[in-house]
């Protein structure tokens, strides 16, 4: 008695690009989670260990004067766009994080809401999109404003929301400008008339 095996077949589509400029961001975007998640792991562990300042003010540049350039500047960054205070922040390598949690987030949801326009063509309302800035901003606001104190998942979760919505949107408005942009190139060429066929 012979057994046969049937071979299944299942055709899969890769997903075409919508958008080169969004590849080229998505990809930016991509690295720049990279290097901040890989900025602990590029310095000897225990060396930074409260970071907390705040936002616009370089009050730690004492402790990245012996970093190699590369995590220095991304710490150096974080320095000034971020508070970077230690409770609200991850740590890696027993290093703080450059970042505080929802603005790791952020980066991690405009990289993954770049990757999702790179490839998919969704109509979304604008104004959807707006809805997914509403939970960061409940949780960020009502905690600067009285004495509720967030934690760094739900900072990290609203923060990756936040992320989603505004790189889709952006990601829209790219897409419906390219669109209007190839549907002017189409009209502006010159119909050419067809040269009566010779007898």
């Amino acid at each position: 008695m012979r057994l046969r095996w049937t071979a299944f077949a299942v055709p899969m589509k890769l997903p075409s690009i919508t958008s080169k400029v969004l590849l080229v961001v998505f990809a930016f975007t991509t690295l720049w989670v990279a290097l901040v998640v890989a900025a602990p792991m590029m310095v000897p562990a225990g060396t930074l260990q409260d970071l907390s300042g705040v936002v616009g003010g370089h009050e730690n540049e004492y402790q990245f004067e012996s970093l190699s350039p590369l995590p220095h500047a991304i710490y150096w960054m974080g320095d000034g766009e971020c508070h970077q205070i230690a409770d609200r922040s991850y740590f890696i390598n027993d290093n703080q994080m450059p970042f505080c949690a929802r603005d790791l987030g952020l980066f991690l949801g405009i990289a993954l809401g770049f990757g999702i326009a790179s490839f998919y063509r969704l109509k979304i309302n604008p104004l959807l999109l707006l809805l997914g800035l509403i939970p960061m901003g409940i949780d960020g606001g009502v905690q600067l404003i009285t004495s509720y104190e967030s934690n760094n998942p739900l900072r990290l979760i609203t923060g990756i929301i936040a992320g989603v919505s505004m790189a889709l949107l952006i990601g829209s408005f790219v897409l419906v400008i390219q669109e209007d942009r190839a549907s002017r190139r189409r009209k502006s060429v010159p119909v050419q008339m067809q040269k009566p066929e010779q007898e």
